[in-house]
């Protein structure tokens, strides 16, 4: 657990599925910002974007496995548990009241949404409630950069949609996802176009 004032670090997402772009985002945001603790929070209904392909309990279940191991890192199902479409201000909000006004939250966000930030619900409200983090992204520009933090990495040209893709056509993608999700999502038949499991 942390300590008052050392930093937790924010990362949120579909995670549909978790894939190792993600985990070297994390990795990189442990070591160059110091991070206490790092917070993987799997979105519920994402209010500007279609709904995930597999079930909260799916995504959930994914991030599990893929964070297995490293004691600083928590899956935080809050999101998930929301009925109505959850807003990153408002975890923010609620994390703030829950470790108090001087805990050092960290938001970490890829460049491809930080050049769209000004669309976020009540996005000026962000930098009163945490510190973003911007790490890049292929293609992707970082813009004004003059509220946030840069984490330099070498960004991993993997996303969940090609993922997503890759299976309905009967790819294994080794390499992409941890083999603990991968084998989950093949044990499970997620992301088949034919029968795929309800829940």
């Amino acid at each position: 657990m942390s300590k008052p004032g050392e930093p937790v670090g924010i990362l949120g997402g579909s995670f549909d599925p978790v894939h190792n772009a993600h985990l070297a985002i994390a990795r990189t945001a442990l070591e160059g910002l110091g991070l206490a603790k790092l917070l993987w929070i799997p979105s519920g209904t994402p209010p500007h974007r279609e709904a995930p392909v597999a079930s909260a309990a799916d995504r959930a279940a994914m991030v599990r496995l893929a964070i297995a191991g490293e004691p600083r890192y928590e899956l935080d199902e809050r999101e998930l548990r929301k009925a109505t479409p959850g807003y990153t201000v408002e975890t923010l909000e609620d994390l703030r009241a829950e470790l108090g006004r001087e805990a050092d939250l960290v938001l970490l966000i890829g460049a491809d949404q930080h050049a769209r930030l000004s669309t976020w619900h009540r996005w000026k409200d962000l930098f009163s409630l945490a510190r973003i983090a911007v790490f890049a992204r292929p293609g992707e520009a970082l813009g004004d950069t003059s509220r946030v933090t840069v984490v330099p990495m070498q960004p991993l040209d993997i996303s969940s949609t090609a993922l997503r893709k890759a299976f309905a056509d009967g790819q294994v993608p080794r390499g992409l996802v941890p083999d603990a999700v991968l084998d989950y999502i093949q044990s499970h038949r997620l992301y088949r176009l034919s029968d795929r499991p309800t829940h």
